[in-house]
């Protein structure tokens, strides 16, 4: 059964509500009708024609039609930092904070998932600068401060200031000398609305040999579509505690024209870069996410 953000009316145990998630996952992937997309992606990779067949796993070949070898301990071994955006924009739409509690559930999800493959993960989180850095482990104890961490950001409270995606992704850049998957959770809002520095600062990860996969994390609703009653709205900027009062109505359109060219220039450019770009609609099914991270993983393979 697929799950949304709004399935956890409260928050439990995060490492728990985590665990159900994948597990879930996992069960209905073995489930489903379809053939070649499975788990296996995560300790298999594919038979290549003049292998050896030793290593052939028969098992799963009979599920899934297709040949598989084993992959051992260390050719699986990833190495991942996970990149959460906690600056205050990430904390609407208020009063549930439902960006920041998507992204800490969707990052917790893949922490347990990458737990549970033996690879080692690490978590860098920013608001006006960088926050918090972790080392890149993949021992019980390491991820369960992980989790704690995580947890932490739900009940914090941001503090105002502008973000700076660009600068905080450089200096990111400059503190992974591993090659590794860099997963980012972002609205990708900062200061300036200049997509050539946040670029210049993917690039910089790009050059050296790291993957990236960015969920873009928003809600489309209001964000995107600016679908709000047609009554008078004051609305307040997160950063700058900036007001303003408009009726939705009047501003649409041009809200909406301008948005729409920003999130379409930045999906554009990533395809560009090769950056496995996900539009994570705090709404969606948390699915999306495992799913989009298992083909990543599958590609590296």
């Amino acid at each position: 059964m697929s799950m949304h953000l709004e399935d956890f009316s409260q928050f439990g145990n995060l490492e728990l509500l985590a665990r159900q998630m994948v597990e879930g996952f996992i069960t209905g992937l073995h489930k489903s009708p379809y053939h070649g997309f499975s788990v296996e992606f995560a300790e298999h990779r594919l038979y290549n024609s003049g292998e050896s067949t030793r290593h052939i796993d028969w098992k799963v070949f009979a599920k899934t039609d297709r040949l598989y070898t084993k992959r051992y301990e260390e050719e699986t071994n990833l190495r991942c930092h996970l990149v959460l955006d906690a600056s205050p924009s990430m904390y609407y739409p208020q009063p549930d904070n439902a960006k920041i509690r998507f992204s800490v559930m969707a990052a917790a999800a893949i922490t347990y998932l990458l737990h549970r493959q033996r690879d080692a993960v690490g978590l860098f989180t920013f608001s006006e600068g960088l926050d918090s850095q972790t080392e890149v482990k993949s021992s019980a104890t390491h991820i369960h401060k992980l989790f704690l961490a995580l947890d932490g950001l739900l009940h914090q409270q941001p503090e105002t200031g502008a973000t700076d995606v660009a600068g905080v992704l450089h200096t990111i850049a400059s503190k992974i000398h591993r090659r590794s998957l860099v997963v980012i959770f972002s609205d990708m809002f900062q200061r300036s609305d200049d997509l050539d520095t946040i670029f210049a600062a993917l690039q910089h990860l790009r050059h050296n040999k790291h993957e990236i996969l960015i969920f873009h994390v928003t809600d489309q609703e209001t964000e995107l579509h600016f679908e709000f009653e047609d009554r008078p709205y004051e609305f307040i900027d997160l950063e700058t505690q900036e007001k303003i009062k408009v009726k939705p109505q009047e501003v649409k359109k041009y809200y909406a024209e301008r948005m729409g060219n920003f999130y379409q220039d930045l999906k554009l450019r990533c395809g560009q870069f090769k950056i496995d770009f996900i539009e994570a609609d705090v709404k969606q099914s948390f699915d999306s996410i495992l799913e989009a991270y298992f083909i990543k993983r599958g590609k590296m393979s």
